[in-house]
């Protein structure tokens, strides 16, 4: 947004120091700033692991403190329609989805966005660690003359919106938003990605904010921080089976596949059994851990030893594709992310055609977890992704 142009932002306040320094940025920049506190889980949310009540007292008192209107709007229903019930189709296929993906593609910079166009907001903002730039639109392909229309805006756009990661890169967030379009992209505000976490703190401090030092939220809202398999299985049924090593031996008994996710080291079970030297990835001792599942016959398979070569792949094929720019980048050179916590990993864009892509790796990535995102960049930039099937 030029320095020089002041508009209506509505901001997403969390009740977190992110957006509450979000807030106060934008207001002190001259904005016409209005607070919007999203209420997106009702079930058991007064209880000990998910509280929204308790956050938005704390995203009120933010309020108050930068002066501006708060408002409190309910989208548990869309949240419940759109995020959870894919959340729960996901787990019970036996993959694991990532649902603060779809959340911000469906609640924040959908239903949140379009709650916020009907206040008369030009742009939305939110406390994520991300950026966005204008480029001047140039075709790639295809027909080159005219200005492109975004779907979504008033008016054809002679620019291009980029989606880049936040300045800090322990807190950059733009894995989680990849799947933001132009339309989104060309409306919210990201002003805390210029900044580092230590900044955000100190500002808040500074200014004498309530949350300066709140620690950060972890965990899935809904979720909270208990325990992950409790919360299941309150939804999806147990089907127990056997667990078996990459021999074909049975070493132990599952829950149900649901409960577990590639890579898993704790809450196997598994106990010893003989001749474990002679497997792959490890010796008698080496710890186990998740490497497959067989949906079909109710199998989880377990292998021992952290690089055991079930747990490597080279290649993965990735589907529901989201890019954006609005189009799939040329086939070379790129970087991917197969889960937040993770380094670039320098790989190549086999081919991206519809709404499915190949992605090949210089290096095997561990672990790599059908369900979750594999997120494409160049450079700086957050190409966009799509949802992981088959690894190899």
């Amino acid at each position: 947004m030029n320095a020089h142009s002041k508009h209506r932002v509505v901001v997403g306040l969390s009740g977190g120091v992110d957006s509450a320094v979000t807030a106060w940025l934008l207001k002190r920049a001259g904005h016409e700033v209005v607070g919007i506190f999203m209420k997106n889980w009702e079930d058991d949310d007064d209880g000990e692991y998910c509280s929204s009540n308790e956050d938005f007292v704390d995203a009120a008192a933010v309020a108050d403190v930068v002066g501006i209107e708060i408002e409190h709007v309910n989208f548990a229903a869309e949240y419940k329609d759109r995020v959870f019930a894919e959340f729960l189709r996901e787990y019970q296929a036996g993959r694991t989805p990532n649902p603060d993906v779809l959340c911000n593609a469906e609640i924040k910079f959908k239903a949140f966005l379009d709650h916020a166009m009907r206040l008369g907001a030009k742009k939305i903002a939110t406390g994520h660690y991300a950026r966005v730039r204008a480029i001047p639109f140039s075709y790639t392909r295809g027909d080159t003359s005219g200005t492109p229309a975004i779907e979504g805006l008033e008016s054809p756009s002679s620019q291009e919106y980029q989606l880049l990661k936040g300045l800090d890169p322990a807190k950059d967030q733009s894995y989680f938003l990849h799947r933001l379009n132009q339309a989104q992209l060309a409306r919210t505000l990201f002003p805390v990605g210029e900044l580092h976490k230590t900044e955000v703190r100190r500002i808040a401090e500074e200014i004498g904010l309530p949350n300066a030092r709140k620690k950060d939220s972890t965990g899935i809202c809904f979720i909270g921080e208990r325990p992950f398999r409790e919360f299941l299985n309150r939804y999806i049924r147990k089907e127990p089976g056997p667990i078996r090593d990459d021999r074909g031996r049975v070493v132990g008994r599952h829950v149900g596949l649901s409960f577990y996710t590639l890579g898993q080291r704790q809450g196997l079970g598994i106990g010893g059994i003989k001749d474990k030297g002679a497997q792959r990835g490890g010796g008698e001792h080496a710890p186990w851990f998740v490497a497959r599942k067989d949906v079909a016959a109710n199998t989880l398979f377990a292998v021992q030893g952290h690089d055991h070569p079930w747990l490597l792949s080279h290649t993965l094929e990735a589907a529901d594709a989201s890019w954006t720019a609005g189009r799939p980048p040329a086939p070379g050179a790129y970087a991917a992310k197969t889960r937040y916590r993770q380094a670039d990993a320098a790989c190549r864009l086999e081919r991206a055609s519809g709404s499915a892509f190949a992605l090949g790796f210089a290096e095997p990535q561990w672990a790599v977890t059908p369900g979750q995102s594999a997120v494409l960049y160049d450079s700086e930039v957050c190409l966009g992704g799509g949802v992981i099937g088959a690894a190899r």
